[in-house]
Order: C-alpha cells, then sequence, then structure tokens
C-alpha cells in the first residue's frame, strides 16, 4: 500500500533496481534451462542439491551489484548519457563475473564453468536490454522527463539547449529560460508553445518543484551573475544544479579536474591518448581483430558485389588517393560506382554547370550526381561501396573508426585544426557519419573530426560503429 504513495522519481528508481536484480538472477535460470535443454544429463552441470546455493550467491551478487549502482555510480539517481551509462554497465559487469568466476573457483562446491559462462553472456545481454527498455517506457509514458530550467546568456545557452535535447536518456525537458542581458534574438530559437521565457531579475521571484534541474550556461565576463544564481539555488535548497562553464575546445575524455584546497581554482589536466603508445596498439589490436573477421564474415557479399560491378566494362576497385597519419598519401579503396569516363563528365558538369560547380567547391561532392552507376547508387545508399577499406585497415592505412579520408586540397578547409586530423588514422567510419553525414555542412564536419581526435576513446569507437549500423540501415545521408 505505501508503494502507491511513492514520489514519482523514487518509483521510476525502484522499477530501474527491480529490473536489474531479476534480470541478474533470470539469467542464472535462463542458462540452467539451456543446459537442460541441449545436455541430457544437465546434473553434470549443478547437481540438483546445489542449485539452492548457486541460487543464493546469485542472489546476494545481483544485490551487491545494485548497492554499487545506487551508491557509487548512482545510475538510480542520477541521469547520465545513454553510451556513459553503458559503459558503466558493462565495465561493473566484467567485475562481478571475475567474483563470481572467484567463489566457484574457489568453493568446493561443484559449479560448472559452462554454467558460469552462459549465465554471464546473458546477464552482459539482457541487463543493459532491461535496464534499455525500462527507460525506454519511461520515455514513452511521459514519466522520465524532468521540468528544467535553463539560464544562460548567447551561444553558451544555445550549445546546452541543442546537447541536452540530443539526448532523450537525460530526460531535461527544458521549459524554462532565463533570459540574461536582454538577449532577444535568442529567445527566438526556444519554441513558443512550451519554454516560458522570463527575466534574471523574474528568476530571483520564482517558485520552482523540489525536483526541478538547473542548468546554468553563461558566457565569460558574467561571473557575478552567476553566483547570484548559485547562491539563490542554494538558499532555496535546491540541490539539482549543473553550472556548463563557457569553455570550449579543451579534451573530455580523459581529462582529470581536481582543486587547490580553499582556492577556487580548477585545474584540469589533459590527456592526449592518441599520443600514447598502448592506446594506439588497443586501437590497431581492436582494427586488425574485427576488418579480419569482417572480411571473412562477409566474404560472399564481397564477391557478389565484384561480380556485379564486373559486368560492366572498367574495373572493379576504384583506388583514389587521400592523405592518411601524419600527412602520409595512402589509396583508399572503393568499389567502383561511377562510369569509367567519370572525370570528364565531372569537368564538363563543372564548367557548365555554375549550380553544381558551387555545390562541389562547397562540400567536394554532389548529390544528384549523373556519374553514378545503377549499382553504384545501390552501393552508395548502402554504403556497400566502402566495404575494400577493410583491407586499408588490414594494411595499417586506415582505421575502422576515425575521420573523414580527404584529399589534399581539403586540408586547408581544417585551418588551425589540421594537425589534430593529420595525428589519426582516416576511419572507414566516424563521428560524422553517425550525426548527419552529408546532411551538414563541411565545418560541422571539421568539428566532428577534431572532437573525435581530441576525446579518443576505445569505448568511442564502439559506440560509433554501433550507431553506424543504424545510419547504413536508415540510409540516413547517404549518396
Amino acid at each position: 500500500m505505501k508503494l502507491l504513495f511513492l514520489s514519482r522519481e523514487r518509483k521510476m528508481r525502484l522499477g530501474l533496481m527491480l529490473g536489474d536484480i531479476i534480470t541478474y538472477n533470470l539469467a542464472l535460470l535462463l542458462a540452467y534451462k539451456l543446459l537442460y535443454f541441449f545436455s541430457p544429463n544437465v546434473d553434470n552441470h549443478l547437481p540438483d542439491h546445489l542449485f539452492e546455493k548457486r541460487f543464493i550467491v546469485q542472489f546476494v551478487l545481483s544485490g551487491l551489484l545494485c548497492g554499487w549502482f545506487l551508491s557509487r555510480l548512482r545510475h538510480y539517481s542520477y541521469r547520465k548519457p545513454f553510451w556513459l551509462e553503458l559503459k558503466e554497465i558493462l565495465r561493473t559487469l566484467i567485475i562481478f563475473a571475475v567474483l563470481d568466476l572467484a567463489i566457484v573457483a574457489f568453493s568446493k562446491w561443484g559449479f560448472s564453468r559452462t554454467l558460469w559462462v552462459l549465465t554471464f553472456t546473458a546477464i552482459f545481454i539482457i541487463l543493459p536490454l532491461m535496464r534499455f527498455s525500462i527507460k525506454m517506457f519511461f520515455i514513452k509514458t511521459g514519466i522520465w522527463q524532468k521540468s528544467t530550467v535553463l539560464v544562460g546568456a548567447g551561444k553558451n545557452a544555445l550549445d546546452v539547449y541543442s546537447a541536452i535535447g540530443s539526448e532523450k536518456f537525460l530526460g531535461y525537458q527544458v521549459n524554462h529560460f532565463i533570459q540574461v542581458d536582454g538577449l532577444d534574438n535568442l529567445s527566438k530559437v526556444f519554441p513558443d508553445s512550451y519554454v516560458k521565457k522570463s527575466t534574471i531579475e523574474n528568476f530571483f521571484a520564482m517558485k520552482f518543484i523540489s525536483d526541478t534541474v538547473f542548468i546554468i550556461a553563461l558566457e565569460s565576463g558574467q561571473e557575478k551573475t552567476q553566483q547570484q544564481v548559485i547562491n539563490h539555488l542554494s538558499n532555496k535548497q535546491h540541490r539539482n544544479v549543473h553550472i556548463v562553464p563557457d569553455i570550449r575546445g579543451i579534451p573530455l575524455y580523459g581529462t582529470d579536474m581536481s582543486f587547490i584546497f580553499s582556492h577556487e581554482v580548477i585545474l584540469f589536466r589533459l590527456n592526449n591518448n592518441l599520443a600514447k603508445r598502448t592506446s594506439r596498439f588497443f586501437k590497431r589490436a581492436f582494427d586488425l581483430s574485427c576488418a579480419t573477421a569482417l572480411v571473412m564474415l562477409l566474404s560472399p557479399l564481397l564477391l557478389w558485389i565484384y561480380l556485379s560491378i564486373k559486368k560492366d566494362d572498367g574495373k572493379v576497385i576504384y583506388a583514389h588517393e587521400r592523405i592518411g597519419r601524419n600527412g602520409k598519401p595512402f589509396n583508399c579503396l572503393k568499389f567502383r560506382s561511377m562510369v569509367t569516363n567519370s572525370q570528364e563528365i565531372l569537368n564538363d558538369l563543372l564548367e557548365n554547370d555554375p549550380a553544381s560547380r558551387e555545390e562541389w567547391e562547397r562540400d567536394f561532392k554532389l548529390k544528384n550526381d549523373p556519374r553514378i552507376t545503377k549499382i553504384g547508387a545501390f552501393l552508395r545508399k548502402t554504403s556497400l561501396d566502402e566495404l575494400p577499406q577493410l583491407f586499408n585497415v588490414i594494411k595499417g592505412e586506415m582505421s575502422l573508426v576515425g575521420p573523414r579520408p580527404i584529399i589534399e586540397e581539403e586540408l586547408l578547409r581544417y585551418r588551425d585544426s589540421v594537425n589534430y586530423y593529420l595525428m589519426a588514422k582516416p576511419g572507414m567510419t566516424g563521428l560524422w557519419q553517425v550525426s548527419g553525414r552529408n546532411d551538414i555542412d563541411y565545418e560541422r564536419r571539421v568539428y566532428f573530426d577534431v572532437w573525435y581526435v581530441k576525446n579518443w576513446s576505445l569505448w568511442n569507437d564502439i559506440a560509433i560503429l554501433f550507431k553506424t549500423i543504424n545510419v547504413v540501415l536508415n540510409r540516413t545521408g547517404a549518396y
């Protein structure tokens, strides 16, 4: 009965905790049932008289797991971006898998290693899926959204508004924008339908519910106003307050924050991850193993594409010079998707069509390119034309994930950021491909390439690869 009187926030926390506990224990039953289905004598894997003990161990570990998520990682009380939370979930499950294996190894109980493998394989799959499904249910029903007040000015506030709108798992729904310094032009960005706009003077007289989220995104030089807002929210005992400093361009991943005792001085220790030999080793090992496996797995598809293009005259594989790591040129491989006299057609088009020439000079691409063959259009829409680049990855000229492969003339577009591009190997996919692809302008592409290099981590590569699957299936921005 008391459950009915719990707050909405506590009900959601309870739902997430129960989901994790149920899933963790359900995995053991699922593994046991699989062994029972495939093995004629399941008692060899887990004797009946030990099943109760094994389940007790599983249940205790599930409680410890939820305790860790609750107290250390704050998964049930803090809102975190999807990929960051998923990383923390998988890393925690690895620790608990080792802990469980130690219990199996050092106990005198006859727990099967096969049962352990099946159990944790199930946990690694269904626990994140359960967490994802529960949050999606909360989002669909509208109870996940939290009332959010954005106190901001200038580009900083605009960037914050765009960023939190792109991450639905945060659930921050901006319904109040507190305008600072009379920025009428900025207020036009926020939809009048549900975002209320007020001045900073009115803000101090306004009342908000206790679980309201406050995001302070002021500009440099507005420290006095920022301190006034912080003091006001502190006096009103609002706890969910975020500050976004007007700092851009510094690496985020691997950056450590510290401070000097009794001083309001924040120290950021920057780490250039791609400059580390260990990082480059793990990235190379990941690329080589995955690319080799993909070539073997996709060999029937590669053969079919090869034979389909071979029907036309001309080469099947098209090699174009691109700029690689440290400025070293290499031949970037693609399945030929254009007619054999593509260069002559392009020169003629650019000479006689000003609109096409302007588009080419702006993007180095043409949306309606007359040079593309029928099979080439299909390959480009599905990104299958880029599969030969797997051999570039195996050779070490490219990476699975990285900046876009560009020609030498495009280096000028990177201006002061060109060294970031030259720091990494070009990738078959990258941040720009999963953030709009050809639908975004060139300046934004440069920004994504630079962000990727500054903030490289192996987990980011894995996240981008999974995002790429979704982009390819939806054919987002492909032409």
